[in-house]
């Protein structure tokens, strides 16, 4: 098996995984601080948003041939990943206890985009010479993978993993945190 063939494996077996497990213990340390009636909606919201600009440059790279549009796409949704990152625990810090399991899932949550980001960069080289010599002549339309990466089962099954640890529980949070949010608003 070649580098690429290794790198690809362990982003598709490894990384992608470790973050949606990572995402769910950091569920299980919101709601045991009872997000809702701390920091509320506004963080959960900010939550949603993270994973969201996580989750589009994951399947944009599942999906897609990495051209100068994906990999444009993937460094614009780092950047402002960090930036919601750092402005997240800036919220919650005065408003809620920040465990330290809770610390410890946001060290994956924020080093695993980097090293994904990293990988991906690696292992299309090419295009990333392109992008910073600014040959982006075709390249800044999405193009369909002939055959999806990890074969024609593993999509089905990481989004479905992704819906069960991810997706269910932060729409929970979000729903619980808008319930409290409104009881507040009408009880005031």
């Amino acid at each position: 098996m070649d580098t690429q063939s290794l790198l690809i494996n362990a982003l598709l077996y490894l990384f992608l995984p470790l973050w949606g497990i990572a995402g769910f213990v950091d569920w299980c340390c919101h709601r045991a601080t009872r997000i809702e009636v701390t920091s509320g909606l506004k963080e959960s919201l900010m939550h949603s948003l993270m994973g969201l600009q996580v989750g589009i440059p994951i399947l944009l790279c599942l999906l897609f041939r990495v051209n100068v549009l994906v990999l444009l796409i993937c460094l614009v949704a780092w950047v402002l990943h960090e930036l919601v990152a750092h402005w997240d625990v800036h919220y919650a810090a005065p408003r809620r206890e920040i465990s330290l399991w809770e610390m410890h899932a946001h060290n994956y949550l924020a080093t695993l985009p980097f090293y994904m980001l990293a990988m991906i960069l690696i292992i299309n080289w090419p295009v990333v010479l392109e992008l910073v010599q600014l040959q982006w002549q075709g390249q800044l339309r999405l193009e369909p993978l002939a055959s999806p990466h990890g074969g024609q089962g593993y999509l089905p099954f990481y989004l479905g993993f992704m819906v069960l640890l991810c997706v269910f529980p932060y729409l929970e949070e979000n729903l619980r945190c808008l319930r409290h949010a409104l009881k507040q608003r009408t009880s005031s």
